[in-house]
């Protein structure tokens, strides 16, 4: 059984295979062909080579090969930055099985909508997630996915079987599972979304394969690598961009952080001698602070890639003078296309653009309202097709429609000027999405959960400028009455109640009489956005 995805025309895949992206090899090769004896990962006190990823997502691929699992199956995997998340990516991926990795943060409403989605039949998750302490929640999973059986948790567990008791059995027996074909689908991605539901995106093993070696060559990786992982590990830019598949692929290894806090990473950066660390520009301001009190920590670094978000000029000058390395920016997209400036680029280039594709076969236009494609130096949307962006999201044929054009081009709702060059620098979004320091927030889905609440009329979500994390969220309310007794904390604790990730809970709540409105009766969050804008600034001057 195979998973359904909307391919590439046979005329395109060709073309990607004679240029050699294509290589019609499993995701596995990665590890599979790396030197078994090189360090892979270092999680805290542990260190594992090579071979002991290989052999730890066998034996557990062969324990899930007794329980039935098959190529065609899917996984719903939640797990924070631990060697565990490769070891069971790649078990997956042995079986053929189609992981979606949702990130530790997110809570009842994502991973329920998951497994909707994709109809697991196994969950792994984390007895640190608070969700899986019992299993309560799995119950309620099993509800959302009718052939959800199994589940497998990391840590201790009174409910489910755990990993460390699978890894520590002695077996015999071979596996006979393969991976998936190399143009299926080998797993999924979660899209930013700028709508209430979230969208997969179906990676296959060709596409996504070719993005990390090109990433990896781009970014001159080698087996002397040494990248910290301090970035939530399922995202698509620490993972491939090129991150630690990248890692992978070169025979270098994988530091764990738990956090990108700046204390904690510049201990790890001087103990293991980090050469290559990945941050979104939040994160990145943090430590431009702590930096000159700990200049001996970070003498190892060698490069620091920014993406996520955009990177002001500003703090992208202070890279080179406060971290004593090379900065890289990156503009990717989970749904595929990937931009980055280059190591040899010159220093304006690199401060004040997010890079050009990284192959010849990325197609990209800037385009104006109308779908024409407009001047260098002009903002438009960028659109895009190539050899690793996918054509289309996962069973979601009235949202494809509206993103992928007859031709095959991704309509990423990103707002751009494209130099003379070919170097891209984001200008905006044309979607209803805010940034809030590289996590996406749908502005839909909050505002639906508070048009649930019996003293809310209306409701409209913005952003808002924030100096740290580039950009915050801000709800404005339209009550019932203008008595209504709603304040921020209650407001935070009833969207929580919904299970939705922290990081959707607006910062700020106004309360409005009415909403302002477009000519054609939306609200107008333009409008909106200048008035928190004023608040803000009213606001600093007491």
């Amino acid at each position: 059984m195979t998973i359904a995805y909307t391919p590439w025309p046979e005329t395109f895949t060709q073309a990607y295979r004679k240029k050699g992206y294509w290589t019609d090899r499993p995701l596995t090769d990665l590890i599979d062909n790396a030197p078994q004896d090189n360090i892979a990962i270092v999680c805290g006190e542990r260190s594992l080579t090579y071979r002991d990823v290989c052999s730890q997502s066998k034996k557990l691929a062969i324990y899930w090969q007794t329980l039935g699992l098959k190529s065609g199956d899917t996984a719903l995997v939640q797990l924070p930055n631990i060697a565990e998340f490769y070891v069971v990516f790649f078990a997956l991926i042995r079986l053929g099985v189609a992981p979606v990795n949702a990130l530790f943060s997110h809570n009842e409403s994502e991973l329920s909508a998951y497994a909707k989605q994709i109809q697991p039949r196994i969950l792994i998750a984390s007895s640190r997630h608070a969700l899986f302490h019992d299993a309560l929640f799995f119950k309620t999973l099993c509800q959302a996915s009718d052939v959800l059986q199994h589940a497998l948790i990391v840590g201790k567990s009174e409910w489910a079987e755990s990993l460390d008791s699978v890894l520590e059995r002695s077996t015999d027996m071979p596996l006979h599972a393969e991976p998936s074909r190399a143009d299926e689908v080998a797993f999924f991605q979660l899209s930013g979304g700028s709508t209430g539901t979230p969208k997969l995106i179906p990676r296959t093993h060709n596409d996504y394969f070719f993005s990390v070696r090109r990433s990896a060559e781009i970014c001159h990786f080698s087996p002397s690598t040494v990248y910290l992982c301090a970035l939530p590990c399922a995202h698509n830019f620490p993972m491939s961009s090129p991150g630690a598949f990248g890692v992978f692929h070169t025979g270098g290894h994988v530091v764990m952080a738990p956090s990108p806090d700046a204390n904690t990473c510049f201990e790890l950066i001087e103990h293991h001698r980090v050469t290559v660390a990945a941050l979104v520009p939040p994160a990145l301001a943090l430590w431009l602070q702590a930096a000159p009190s700990h200049q001996k920590a970070i003498t190892s670094l060698t490069l620091m890639q920014v993406g996520g978000a955009k990177l002001s000029e500003s703090l992208a000058r202070q890279v080179p003078k406060l971290l004593g390395c090379q900065l890289q920016q990156i503009l990717g997209m989970a749904e595929g296309l990937v931009n980055y400036t280059r190591l040899d680029d010159d220093i304006d280039t690199i401060v004040t653009t997010q890079g050009r594709p990284m192959c010849s076969l990325d197609e990209v236009k800037v385009i104006d309202e109308e779908g024409n494609e407009v001047a260098a130096n002009v903002a438009g949307e960028l659109i895009t097709r190539g050899p690793y962006t996918i054509r289309g999201y996962y069973k979601a044929p009235e949202h494809n429609a509206k993103v992928f054009d007859s031709e095959g081009f991704y309509h990423s709702g990103d707002l751009v000027c494209r130099n003379e060059k070919g170097y891209l620098t984001v200008v905006g979004r044309d979607k209803d999405q805010i940034n809030r320091g590289g996590e996406k927030i749908a502005a839909e889905e909050i505002e639906n959960l508070l048009l649930k609440h019996e003293l809310i009329v209306h409701s409209a979500l913005v952003s808002m400028p924030d100096a740290m994390m580039g950009e915050k969220s801000c709800a404005f309310i339209v009550p019932k009455i203008a008595s209504h007794g709603m304040k921020n904390v209650t407001l935070r604790k009833y969207l929580r109640g919904f299970g939705v990730a922290d990081y959707k809970v607006p910062d700020r709540f106004e309360f409005i009489e009415s909403l302002p409105l477009t000519p054609v009766g939306k609200p107008n969050k333009v409008a909106l956005r200048e008035v928190i804008r004023q608040r803000l600034k009213q606001d600093s001057k007491r």
